[in-house]
């Protein structure tokens, strides 16, 4: 079943009798067991009821604005000197040249990885994205192989950070402690660096890319933002998650049969809450398919909704409004070649290859 106006993503999103779809997704494509299939029923992004809101309750503190505001000045430096890297010519390879060692060694810094170490980081995470496409099944030997590579990883570093505690998310998590119910264990920690790594690189990569596109094609909002990167950034951000987001829809699945505005939806059935489709609903936004950083927009469903509410959002949000806040300061003129590639719209929809051209700002 689509769910595709704002009205009924917005009821539907929070209503409980819909948990997350996305935990049968694997043997819905004929992928019932084996290491991702383990690791997947145990990640925080498919637990339910109890166990879900403990390990939500433990870890939201560590992502909160507070813990991520702190990094921006990191984050901008960062965006600064991938820029350099290719400004002077005067065109580039957006995907590969910013948008991925952006994203990748934005996480890093988060988690506390070397950054030295990005690379490696970027290759597991983009085989594991492979899991969240249709192709998952043909696919998952090597997506079993990255996620035992990257299990291993993430015991060092939980164990490092257990011995010597740095100034890092990772360390946070390591020490936090609930007067109730302790601290997360290794095997949730591991779980969670896994699920970090995995969802917070490729979805920064790709809606950056998508970013970029949707900004060539209004240069005014282009020029709007870079006239005064410190009132549009954060706006700017906003509106390419509405208009172009890298997920085109979350999944839930009826935890029983209920009825919905006179239709039946039956206990067990799939409902894709398209994202898309709501953050461009005429009946919502004025002139929706538009990026327009003056207007006053309701806010999107491109994090998901309800207790499933996207746990890095306030990551994802500042990578990518310091991300355009960096790129519309210094370039003009922006345009994206016609030998763009793409990604199909199942899981992470952007570009898997942006040529752009611009000019620097003088």
């Amino acid at each position: 079943m689509a769910i595709l106006s704002y009205d009924d993503n917005s009821i539907l999103l929070k209503d409980p009798r819909l948990t997350q779809g996305s935990a049968k997704w694997p043997s819905h494509h004929g992928v019932t067991d084996g290491i991702f299939s383990s690791w997947w029923k145990k990640t925080l992004l498919v637990l339910e009821g109890i166990e879900h809101n403990r390990i939500r309750r433990l870890v939201n503190p560590a992502f909160s604005p507070r813990r991520i505001d702190p990094l921006r000045p990191r984050f901008r430096a960062l965006a600064d000197s991938l820029i350099d890297e290719w400004i002077g010519a005067g065109q580039t390879e957006f995907s590969s040249r910013f948008a991925a060692p952006y994203s990748t060694r934005i996480l890093c810094m988060i988690l506390g990885i070397d950054e030295g170490d990005w690379k490696t980081m970027h290759r597991l995470a983009s085989i594991i994205g492979l899991s969240i496409g249709v192709a998952i099944r043909e696919n998952i030997a090597h997506i079993d192989a990255a996620v035992v590579e990257i299990t291993e990883y993430a015991k060092f570093l939980v164990r490092r950070r257990r011995e010597v505690p740095q100034d890092d998310i990772l360390s946070t998590l390591v020490e936090t402690r609930d007067e109730d119910d302790g601290r997360l264990s290794d095997e949730e920690l591991v779980n969670l660096i896994i699920l970090l790594i995995f969802a917070g690189i490729d979805t920064t990569q790709n809606q950056l890319t998508l970013a970029v596109e949707s900004f060539a094609k209004q240069p005014d909002q282009w020029e709007k933002l870079a006239e005064d990167t410190d009132r549009y950034s954060a706006r700017a951000a906003e509106e390419v998650l509405r208009i172009n987001p890298v997920g085109r829809w979350v999944s839930r699945e009826a935890a029983e049969t209920f009825e919905h505005k006179g239709h039946m939806i039956e206990k067990g059935t799939t409902v894709h809450m398209f994202t898309l489709s709501s953050g461009t609903d005429p009946a919502e936004f004025g002139n929706p398919d538009l990026i327009d950083l003056d207007a006053e927009r309701s806010p999107h469903f491109t994090f998901g909704g309800g207790i499933h509410h996207c746990l890095g959002h306030f990551v994802a949000r500042a990578d990518v409004n310091v991300a355009l806040a960096a790129l519309a300061a210094r370039l003009t003129d922006l345009h994206v070649g016609d030998d763009a590639q793409w990604l199909p719209d199942s899981g992470n929809t952007g570009a898997s290859k942006l040529p752009i051209t611009f000019h620097s700002r003088s």
